[in-house]
């Protein structure tokens, strides 16, 4: 499948899900920034992947990017990371959205199941809801040195990044 089919519109995906639902598909649902593609989003995504039928992934926009990141990010636009994320074997679609808050797009497209970074826990605010809506929270383990800003960091202290 080309990149650009893998990438849609809320709308689009809406449809799609449908479609996929009818076919009992449990759907798996992960979001991020994704500046700069690294391996630890690679491995998150596959871990991600294996949670169920079909993998969406939602990509904060670069105005909610910034908002979440600070001023200087995102390094890529929404466009080039939402390539980036699609065209990973593991990912199904991509859909880039505007909320710095992931809640809002995951009550709208209710997925099985919400792929999270090791960082969530089982008693995170937003899991008691997750949980009422019937949504399983499943915990990749992803390192904290495998962050943007970690290797951003990397780059500027090495020098490379001036």
């Amino acid at each position: 499948m080309d990149t650009r089919e893998k990438i849609l519109s809320r709308a689009g995906l809406h449809e799609v899900l449908e479609e996929h639902r009818r076919a009992s598909r449990k759907v798996v649902f992960a979001h991020g920034v994704f500046d700069l593609l690294h391996a630890g989003h690679v491995r998150h995504l596959a871990a991600a992947r294996s949670e169920g039928d079909l993998l969406v992934v939602g990509v904060h926009s670069d105005a909610a990017a910034k908002k979440l990141k600070g001023d200087g990010r995102p390094l890529l636009t929404e466009r080039a990371r939402a390539v980036l994320v699609a065209a990973l074997a593991s990912v199904d679609y991509v859909v880039v959205f505007d909320e710095a808050d992931v809640m809002p797009i995951i009550r709208e497209f209710q997925p099985d199941v919400l792929a999270a970074g090791s960082d969530a826990t089982p008693d995170d605010p937003c899991g008691g809801e997750l949980a009422a809506h019937g949504i399983r929270v499943a915990s990749t383990a992803i390192q904290s040195t495998d962050s943007t800003t970690a290797l951003i960091a990397r780059v500027r202290k090495s020098g490379h990044g001036n």
